[in-house]
């Protein structure tokens, strides 16, 4: 098996391995996530529990995934080119954040929650596609 093979069959394995958890966290179901973004209603925390298992693992991860001099199937990490917090970043966050709290969805679990047979997340998702390809449009 080649690297080019190794890389495709790893990244589908992890890309249905998060799809999987977004589904049985329940983080595809938009009123789930709009129940948890209402601290001033019927707040519902669970999915705090979720975001603080995630980063439980993720930090440690990051720690020692970044500490290696290359990743196992790649020559170098793709990491951003820029630390700086600008403008252009705050907006991005703040569309983000609005359209999370609107839809219920964010990309991750918009794209996980496709195969359900509702309209909601392809909406959303044409959504995205489009807002991504007028962003890739806008002077940087």
């Amino acid at each position: 098996m080649n690297a080019s093979t190794l890389r495709l069959l790893a990244a589908l394995i992890a890309g249905v391995l998060f799809g999987v958890g977004l589904v049985i966290s329940q983080m595809t179901s938009p009123t789930k996530v709009l129940a948890f973004l209402d601290v001033a209603g019927n707040w519902d925390p669970s999915l705090a529990l979720v975001m603080a298992a995630a980063l439980l693992v993720t930090f440690p991860a990051f720690r020692l995934i970044l500490g290696r001099a290359q990743p196992l199937l790649d020559e170098r990490f793709h990491l951003p080119a820029s630390r700086s917090i600008d403008l252009r970043l705050l907006i991005g966050a703040a569309i983000f954040g609005i359209g999370w709290g609107l839809a219920g969805f964010c990309p991750g679990p918009a794209v996980a929650a496709l195969g359900a047979g509702q309209a909601d997340p392809w909406l959303f998702a044409f959504g995205l596609l489009l807002g991504s390809w007028v962003a890739g449009r806008l002077p940087s």
